[in-house]
């Protein structure tokens, strides 16, 4: 195939993906994830853009391109204004990456790093962050997910967390404690979200491993971070834990 085939190809492409999503979008589910995703003026989502397709439908579109997709392609995808587009192109780089050879995974690790820009929502990062960042990283070094604990980009701080849950879910927690102590003084409520959420990941796997944690550290916490973190606990134990005498 020539370089122009190829181009022709990729522009139908990209052309058939976004015709699919708008052949599925609704009004309604639209406004509904515009104010969901909190887009209003001075919100995290703000200038965020929702056709309102479902996730099942970006999952399947997904999985009919993602093998003859390029790098470049769902480039144009991931720059989109739409959040649909972009959360596709996401779906896509995950399929390619858990199927890709170890250099492909390396150009889709440094890919997605260089456009943390446009993983912009909460949702984005949830869906991607461990399943590319943490999953390139689990026989590396961690030293790029401090580098990103630190950054002054929320969404940045969030995929250095959540990229963890591919360690928590090896039964390696010395990641997710060690860059939860760096957020712990995180103004973001979303960060006080991700972390309590990835340290009750823990618990589901050690429940002393997560109480060795919270007892140091428990008092310290944003009060949402310390109820994601203690969502499972007892009643009792709960109570424990917001009222200060854990």
């Amino acid at each position: 195939m020539t370089k122009r085939m190829m181009r022709t190809a990729g522009a139908n492409r990209l052309s058939s993906i976004r015709q699919l999503l708008r052949s599925y979008a609704s009004a309604t589910r639209a406004r509904h994830s515009q104010h969901y995703f909190k887009t209003g003026p001075g919100d995290y989502g703000e200038g965020d853009v929702f056709m309102g397709v479902t996730v099942k439908v970006m999952r399947v579109i997904a999985k009919k391109f993602y093998k003859d997709a390029t790098l470049s392609e769902i480039l144009l995808l991931l720059h989109s204004p739409m959040h649909e587009e972009r959360q596709v192109a996401l779906f896509m780089l995950v399929a390619k990456f858990e199927r890709g050879s170890g250099v492909e995974q390396k150009r889709i690790y440094t890919f997605y790093l260089k456009n943390t820009a446009y993983i912009n929502n909460w949702d984005l990062v949830d869906m991607s962050a461990s399943k590319i960042v943490g999953a390139y990283l689990s026989a590396r070094t961690k030293a790029p997910l401090y580098a990103l604990a630190r950054s002054k980009n929320v969404w940045q701080r969030r995929i250095a967390i959540i990229a963890t849950l591919q360690f928590i879910k090896n039964n390696q927690f010395r990641d997710t404690f060690k860059i939860a102590r760096i957020l712990l003084t995180s103004e973001h409520d979303l960060i006080h979200k991700a972390v309590g959420w990835m340290l009750r990941e823990v618990g589901k796997r050690s429940i002393s491993a997560e109480e060795d944690f919270l007892r140091r550290y428990y008092q310290r916490m944003p009060r949402t971070m310390l109820r994601y973190a203690i969502e499972r606990f007892s009643e009792v134990k709960r109570r424990s834990y917001l009222k200060g005498l854990a």
